[in-house]
């Protein structure tokens, strides 16, 4: 069995969970659901970070320790993902001692070999972005609470990496996805590679892992939270389990965190010694009238509010839907509605209702058989029966959204195939009309098989039609046509109404 191995970035706990961290993780979900689909072993790995002066900050405004603060802003995250039917094999936290012991022996490892050092360092600090920035960086105007500072703190040799990244990077052309991050990090790399902070003394942040060989500093929150990936396998604790997991066959984060995964992150791996991930896509932004959805700009899109409103699947079709991979994408609660009442209830929710009431009418609620086709039902059969190879290239190249609207074009031949055929017209007639119970039969069966399809997308919904089809669970594997003949079709009221103006 194929093993699969794919992650979401850690969430920051600084505050409540937004639709851009919604998509990330509901994009994992659903890769991870495809894979499994397609009989892969899979481990789906979230979390969040929870260290760090912001963190500390925001628990002193509130008069309240860090551990407490994180506790409960870690609360909304799980909250979000358990509404967003998110099916995760392992939440970490970064305050786990489990992480934290291990982020300590990787530290002393470096040191011992003498990939870290002290240093006295003179330079301009972002409070937002929780790190060191150059003058050119802060002339640009992309970093808030700047301010000055001289210290001794401890680097990581990062820039020994720089020359066998780039190589690296070059050798491997899907290593970093899009084309377009991979261009930006090769072209940050153009530029003399510094070497990377790793600590904060205690003077001004006590919220952070204890530098294991100094106890006056604790642990920057980069180089903290992105072990993750190989502390939740058990790295340094478990060795086969961690050696049969690792490396990751996707890294997923938002492009706004590329450099810190691609050079960072990778160059940490290579002073480690261990395997390289096979991939690290980022996606684009979802964007609200051409801004960045963010706290800072103040237009958040809380996903808990259109889940208690619409359902989560409706969000997740969205979402998967509506963004290309690599590229921006806009919100507006119009395009939802759009959206949903297009794809869902006038065509998905539309041709079951028609099929159902059919065969309950005319089939004493049991799918027909299959009799005598003619090219009008062959043309329909071949569409359902590409379905499953049309998926199947889609989800190696992760195009999901193309995916989607594949199987929804098959959805909507359909409507169009019961126009023609008019099933209830030559039923009407004579109830034992081959024509018009194959037209209910290769209806009923793409539907089936298009659910089956939309499964990882919308796992709820996907779920009652295939029980209203007569299917269970360990149905929804199988893709042989002709498998709902003789199934009993259930009552059912409707799985989509649409969502009407205010």
């Amino acid at each position: 069995m194929k093993k699969f191995y794919i992650t979401t970035p850690l969430y920051y706990v600084n505050d409540k969970p937004h639709i851009g961290h919604a998509y990330t993780t509901i994009l994992a979900d659903v890769i991870a659901r495809y894979k499994k689909m397609f009989n892969e072993k899979v481990f789906f790995l979230t979390g969040t970070d929870e260290h760090g002066q912001k963190v500390q900050e925001a628990a002193d405004k509130l008069n309240t320790n860090a551990k407490q603060h994180v506790d409960k802003f870690h609360k909304n995250y799980i909250e979000l993902w358990n509404k967003l039917n998110i099916d995760y094999d392992k939440f970490i936290r970064t305050t786990d001692q489990s992480h934290q012991s291990k982020v300590k022996i990787m530290l002393q490892n470096f040191w011992d070999k003498g990939e870290i050092y002290l240093s006295e360092y003179e330079g301009l600090y972002s409070v937002s972005e929780e790190r060191f920035i150059t003058e050119k960086e802060y002339s640009e105007g992309n970093f808030r609470q700047v301010t000055k500072i001289k210290e001794k703190n401890y680097f990581f040799r990062m820039s020994k990496y720089q020359s066998r990244l780039i190589e690296y990077i070059k050798q491997n052309p899907n290593f970093i996805m899009p084309d377009t991050r991979k261009n930006e990090i090769l072209g940050f790399l153009r530029k003399p590679l510094a070497d990377l902070c790793i600590s904060r003394p205690k003077s001004r942040l006590k919220w952070g892992i204890e530098i294991p060989f100094d106890e006056n500093y604790v642990t920057y929150v980069w180089f903290d939270a992105l072990l993750n990936y190989i502390t939740a396998i058990d790295w340094n604790q478990k060795e086969k389990n961690f050696n049969y997991w690792w490396p990751a066959d996707y890294h997923l984060i938002g492009k706004d965190i590329i450099t810190t995964h691609a050079v960072y992150w990778i160059t940490m791996l290579m002073a480690a010694k261990l395997p390289l991930p096979k991939h690290i896509l980022a996606h684009g932004w979802w964007l609200m009238e051409n801004e960045k959805i963010s706290k800072s700009v103040g237009n958040v899109v809380n996903p808990i509010d259109l889940i208690d409103y619409f359902g989560e699947d409706a969000l997740r079709y969205f979402l998967m839907r509506e963004m290309t991979l690599g590229q921006d994408s806009s919100f507006s609660f119009e395009l939802f509605k759009k959206r949903f009442n297009d794809d869902l209830a006038n065509d998905l929710g539309n041709v079951l209702n028609r099929v159902t009431i059919l065969i309950r009418k005319f089939c004493k609620n049991k799918v027909p058989s299959i009799t005598n086709t003619d090219d009008t039902d062959k043309d329909m059969i071949d569409k359902i029966k590409s379905l499953h190879k049309v998926a199947t290239r889609h989800i190696e190249k992760l195009n999901i959204s193309q995916l989607i609207d594949d199987v929804m074009s098959v959805v909507r031949d359909v409507n169009k195939y019961l126009e023609i055929k008019q099933p209830w017209k030559t039923l009407k007639v004579d109830q034992s009309n081959y024509d018009g119970l194959n037209t209910l039969s290769i209806s009923a069966e793409a539907i089936a098989q298009a659910t089956k399809i939309l499964y990882p997308v919308i796992p709820g919904k996907s779920t009652s039609i295939l029980s209203i089809l007569g299917l269970n669970s360990k149905d929804f594997n199988n893709f042989e046509f002709g498998f709902l003949v003789n199934n009993n079709i259930s009552k059912h009221g409707p799985l989509f109404p649409r969502i009407e103006n205010d």
